[in-house]
């Protein structure tokens, strides 16, 4: 079986592309970890294969919001960019007073 021909099946077979198949694998991995108390979430960082804790922390924090709240990444992401400009725009009106 060639490398698309796996993509391709894999997407069919789970509705998630090869990289998000892996993520959410490693995430439940780590939730694991982390409820049995395996560590510290720096050591179950990279246990499960994330090299760059920020990264981990973001990512583990979008999936227990999406699980939770059935909120999507996308309307995540439009809710941080929105209080970004919202900060910008205080901090606009505070430099004019």
């Amino acid at each position: 079986m060639s490398r698309s021909q796996l993509h391709r099946q894999l997407k069919a077979l789970t509705g998630q592309t090869t990289t998000e198949f892996v993520r959410s694998q490693r995430l439940k991995r780590a939730a694991a970890l982390l409820s049995k108390k395996g560590g510290n979430v720096s050591e179950v960082c990279y246990q499960v294969g994330f090299n760059n804790l920020s990264y981990f922390c973001q990512v583990l924090q979008r999936a227990v919001w999406s699980e939770s709240f059935g909120v999507s990444d996308k309307m995540i992401f439009k809710w941080s960019r929105n209080q970004k400009q919202e900060s910008a725009n205080l901090e606009t009106l505070h430099k004019d007073l």
